[in-house]
């Protein structure tokens, strides 16, 4: 007697069909970042710019679900450099540090233009927006501190935040 070849089902599942409420419902999870509203500030002789980092979400890891801290580009490479050292996160590249720009004597006002702080605020976005989305990025304590805390407590104890 002849063996039968078992023969894989190719026959489509049955569609649940997707209604008003489903399409327009919040999604499941979400992590939804902006970098926004820079400010150019005078400190004594020196300017400098931050930007408004603004975080919604719905992921439990996260104890806020929204949040508003204004950031320097440094508190950028503060966090990337906690990341590289403390976790196994493979950290994006920041945009540049336009040395260029910085040297004295231009005709323009360098790094304080307008058209610059919007390529850098959107190179900003993209970096926290890829770092922010890695799973093991989620549970690192710097990243908190970075999205949540009004000001960086830059001494603190690097680990992974639990999940309660």
């Amino acid at each position: 007697m002849a063996e039968e070849t078992p023969v894989a089902d190719t026959r489509r599942l049955a569609a649940k069909k997707q209604t008003l409420d489903d399409a327009y419902a919040a999604p499941a999870n979400f992590l939804e970042i902006d970098v926004l509203n820079p400010e150019t500030h005078l400190m004594g002789k020196k300017r400098y710019t931050d930007y408004e980092v603004r975080m919604r979400t719905n992921l439990p890891v996260f104890k806020m679900k929204e949040s508003s801290v204004r950031r320097r580009y440094s508190d950028f490479e503060w966090l990337r450099d906690e990341l590289e050292r403390n976790s196994k996160v493979v950290v994006p590249p920041l945009p540049g540090k336009a040395w260029k720009r910085q040297l004295p004597f231009r005709g323009d006002d360098g790094i304080f233009e307008d058209e610059f702080i919007e390529e850098r605020r959107q190179g900003l976005e993209a970096f926290i927006n890829k770092i922010a989305g890695h799973p093991l990025a989620q549970n690192e304590r710097c990243l908190h501190m970075f999205l949540q805390e009004p000001t960086l407590d830059k001494s603190y104890v690097p680990g992974q935040i639990r999940n309660t």
